[in-house]
């Protein structure tokens, strides 16, 4: 059983600033597993945000977060990042790290098995 738990959101941020939330899994990730972050706003469905191949060489972002978010991560210590720049209100949400069922690196919530608990990210205008 695969634990994660995200870390770096609480608080307040001013539009434009910028954060960085780290997601720290209890167990290292063979390479047959990506990692990805997701969100969720109150009243909306859970969205992706980006996503990580087991080596890093490989990631994708959603378009409203292209170009200002950056998603890495380090094996060696088994966590996994998400650099958010520039942010806006939109940006507001509950974000999750989740780990993604094995071979599978998509988008889809449908595709990732274990999650974190959430973080929350609050952008004022």
């Amino acid at each position: 059983q695969v634990q994660l738990v995200e870390s770096g959101g609480g608080g307040l941020v001013q539009a434009g600033g910028s954060l960085r939330l780290s997601c720290a899994a209890s167990e290292s990730t063979s390479s047959s597993y990506s990692m990805g972050w997701f969100r969720q706003a109150p009243g909306k469905e859970r969205e992706f945000v980006a996503t990580i191949s087991w080596g890093g060489g490989s990631t994708d972002y959603a378009d409203s977060v292209k170009g200002r978010f950056t998603i890495s991560r380090d094996n060696a210590k088994n966590m996994v990042y998400l650099r958010m720049n520039s942010l806006k209100p939109d940006d507001t949400a509950v974000y999750y790290c989740a780990r993604s069922l094995r071979y599978y690196s998509g988008r889809s919530v449908y595709g990732y098995s274990y999650w974190g608990q959430g973080t929350q990210v609050t952008v004022s205008s």
